[in-house]
């Protein structure tokens, strides 16, 4: 049977084919969507964890116990897996074990442009790489063959246009896989240098019978394929830029595609470029396939044509390796105006913003809606770095010049910090640095889509969980100071924040309101301006509310958007608003 899915969903299929029976993972985009269509199976025990090291650290057990498992993340969720991953290289699995990573080339909701595929070829973990959702779903099984074949966990690597794009699966039944026995085995499990050394040793023939692997059977079986067309150009590629290739260059070019990017071949290549005249390697971000092959003595075309920035597509290719464009589909000519990222109307974080602004504080920011509290107007942010770091960044402010204590905060999500904010607020108490942590607490992760954490109550599944309490939590790290405040309150809010700030000793602040698009929150009549009262001051406009406008110099507000929070009801002097 035939089914249209996104890549994700396609992988999401391809564990439940293959037998999976556990999962973990941190939602982030553009990775989300596998694990909340993973959790639509049944039969596959899935699960958020507070974050990505305990995502794999859980699948790791899975796997040792006998049953198949993933965890799944973004490529900078890999970062925080980094540590479990290098060692799990070494100790290998009992049942297969997937790690699920999805690059975003482009930076469409990331921080940076990492490429994964150097965490591959660092921890000598097998990596594969689908170029469309057909390629998802039989990579995801295929992926489970090989790592109980070769005693390894597998590195399975998407980019956002392959998460997020739509192609055509066949799809099949269940394979179920009974629970491999658990033999202990100290030499292989535990890893300390006596156990590791050999087990070192075993991972470097590993990568010998991979390699063989990647020359021979992989072509054999699809996973490593060669294309001959024209054999002037020779494309040497992998994943979407397979596609882009394909449909830029048509059967101008012969292609050499690779399923699996690490390890990788070397005399196939070789012998591929042989016969060609001229060989590209295009793919996105970094030269990493450019580098393997001038290292095996492959004279290539890379990065000197191609940029090592953002998304490549049909038309640069087009351009760059035929020196035209390809033909284009006839459409009218439409003005497409532009949509930049903006807090919802009523968002709770907006208030929370526009007090700090009123205060003048410097803000150590972190990864999460708020974080588009950096844009204009209120541009209140002014470092933001990676999950978790905001404390981190203001408790070592706050130590090197003791003056910014009065005059800085950190704000963080409560997902965030449930992720990596907790043991950055005991740095703060164990170490005094007398700061003042903002937990902006909307009682969702909000950016990734609505998904439960740990504080909200539920789980993945919308089951009834254990809840975090964020106030007994700090209190307990030694931080004897914790307060609430309704971020909507913008009097309270402010005074709340200068009184933390005056203080010699740290402090949190949870700013508690729920996320206004949450289908449990309540939400008041939309507000309206009375034309005659308003005198046209902006004043409600200082708070970037998109249902808020200026009409013939007068305020708007759109009723489609408005949910009545009151923000801007506060802001005016004049009482227009109501």
């Amino acid at each position: 049977m035939k089914q249209l899915y996104l890549g994700n969903e396609a992988i999401a299929r391809g564990l439940w084919e293959a037998g999976v029976t556990f999962g973990s993972s941190y939602p982030g985009t553009p990775s989300t969507e596998i694990t909340e269509y993973a959790a639509k199976y049944a039969e596959i025990d899935c699960e958020w964890a507070p974050n990505e090291k305990v995502s794999m650290e859980a699948a790791i057990g899975a796997a040792i116990a006998g049953a198949r498992s993933f965890c799944g993340m973004k490529h900078v969720g890999l970062n925080v897996a980094a540590d479990p991953l290098f060692t799990v290289s070494y100790t290998g699995i009992n049942g297969g074990l997937l790690a699920i990573v999805a690059d975003d080339p482009g930076m469409h909701s990331s921080q940076n442009e990492q490429d994964s595929r150097h965490y591959a070829r660092a921890s000598k973990v097998m990596m594969i790489e689908p170029a469309d959702s057909a390629q998802c779903l039989e990579y995801t099984k295929l992926a489970y063959e090989l790592s109980e074949r070769f005693d390894t966990p597998l590195l399975l690597r998407l980019t956002t246009r392959i998460a997020h794009s739509r192609s055509v699966c066949e799809v099949s039944d269940r394979e179920n896989i009974p629970l491999k026995p658990y033999v202990k085995d100290f030499a292989k499990y535990v890893m300390m240098p006596a156990t590791a050394r050999p087990r070192h040793a075993f991972v470097e023939e590993r990568i010998k019978k991979q390699i063989a692997f990647c020359e021979n059977e992989a072509f054999d079986i699809g996973l490593n394929e060669i294309q001959w067309n024209d054999k002037k150009i020779g494309i040497i590629t992998a994943g979407i830029c397979y596609q882009y290739a394909k449909e830029a260059l048509g059967d101008k070019a012969s292609y050499l595609k690779l399923g699996c990017v690490y390890p990788l071949p070397v005399k196939a290549i070789q012998d591929f470029a042989a016969q060609c005249d001229t060989v590209y390697v295009v793919e996105e971000l970094d030269d990493y396939l450019e580098q393997h092959c001038r290292a095996i003595g492959v004279d290539v075309i890379g990065k000197s044509a191609f940029s090592l920035l953002g998304e490549y597509s049909q038309t640069m290719l087009a351009k760059v390796i035929l020196g035209t464009e390809p033909e284009k589909i006839a459409v009218e000519d439409t003005v497409i105006p532009n949509r930049p990222p903006v807090m919802c109307a009523g968002c709770s974080h907006r208030g929370l913003y526009y007090a700090l602004k009123k205060i003048g504080v410097m803000i150590s920011g972190d990864i999460g809606c708020y974080t588009l509290g950096a844009l204009a107007p209120l541009s209140m942010m002014d470092t933001c770095i990676c999950m978790g770091a905001s404390i981190s960044a203001l408790h070592g402010r706050n130590k090197a010049n003791p003056e910014f204590a009065s005059k800085s905060v950190a704000v963080i999500g409560d997902s965030t910090f449930i992720h990596s904010g907790i043991t950055s607020l005991i740095d703060i108490a164990y170490n005094q640095s007398n700061s003042v942590v903002i937990i902006a607490d909307n009682s969702i992760t909000g950016m990734t889509g609505h998904q439960h954490n740990p504080s909200t109550g539920l789980n993945l599944k919308g089951q009834p969980a254990p809840a975090v309490n964020l106030e007994s939590l700090c209190k307990s790290v030694g931080i004897d100071d914790v307060r609430v405040v309704d971020p909507n309150q913008l009097a309270q809010c402010e005074a709340t924040i200068r009184d933390a700030l005056s203080t010699d000793k740290s402090a949190v602040i949870i700013a508690r309101r729920p996320c206004a698009l949450l289908k449990t929150t309540k939400h008041n009549p939309p507000v309206k301006v009375d034309k005659e009262k308003c005198t046209g001051c902006k004043a409600c406009m200082r708070i970037g509310c998109p249902a808020i406008s200026i009409a013939d110099k007068k305020a708007l507000i759109d009723f489609t958007l408005c949910v009545g929070c009151g923000v801007c009801e506060q802001l005016c002097k004049f009482g227009a608003i109501a």
